[in-house]
């Protein structure tokens, strides 16, 4: 797959507007400001593909990237405090109604601060892709802020913190160095083969 061959296709803002499958679908999920825009970026090496800001809770629609017959879904980021209920709502329903349609969803790339312990909603998060028998990869970003010691230390701690820690994928990641990518790279790859 050509990494530079992706565009930006369309935003939705409620689940009911979301367009019929047609093509495979990895999507991206985590608190706001965990890094997914960034980490979307940073896969296709392109600095602006995914708008990215110091503000939690920017990505507030479901955004829909194509690159060579896969739809790469960069899904609201949840548990920012400092918005509405009534936008509360709008991403709830919409991240629920996005998981709810039938989708050919091959896998959820699960991204988690490394550097703290996963929040309460990372784990309700997690808990419903087990529940739902979703595939998903747990990507632990911003590993370029901490050292040896800490990262190691990190990692077996989240394979405690998390239900079935021992089962799930775990990639360090950091939009930074680009630490990660390849790993998750093979993984896209393998999804593409399978889908022809």
């Amino acid at each position: 797959m050509n990494h530079q061959n992706v565009i930006f296709e369309k935003s939705f803002g409620i689940s009911a507007q979301l367009p019929t499958p047609e093509l495979p679908e990895l999507a991206f999920a985590g608190r706001s400001n965990v890094g997914k825009s960034s980490m979307l970026n940073r896969l296709f090496n392109r600095k602006q593909l995914a708008r990215v800001s110091a503000v939690p809770g920017k990505t507030s629609t479901i955004n829909f990237f194509r690159a060579e017959g896969i739809h790469f879904v960069d899904l609201p980021g949840y548990g920012y405090a400092k918005v509405s209920k009534s936008e509360k709502k709008r991403w709830s329903e919409l991240i629920e109604g996005y998981f709810a349609q039938d989708r050919d969803l091959r896998i959820v790339f699960q991204l988690i601060d490394m550097r703290h312990p996963p929040t309460e909603d990372d784990l309700t998060m997690i808990n419903f892709l087990i529940d739902g028998g979703f595939p998903f990869a747990v990507i632990l970003t911003k590993a370029d802020k901490l050292n040896k010691t800490q990262r190691q230390n990190r990692l077996e701690s989240i394979t405690q913190e998390l239900p079935c820690g021992d089962q799930i994928v775990k990639i360090p990641f950091s939009s930074q160095t680009g630490e990660g990518v390849e790993a998750v790279w093979e993984i896209i790859e393998e999804i593409a083969t399978e889908g022809n």
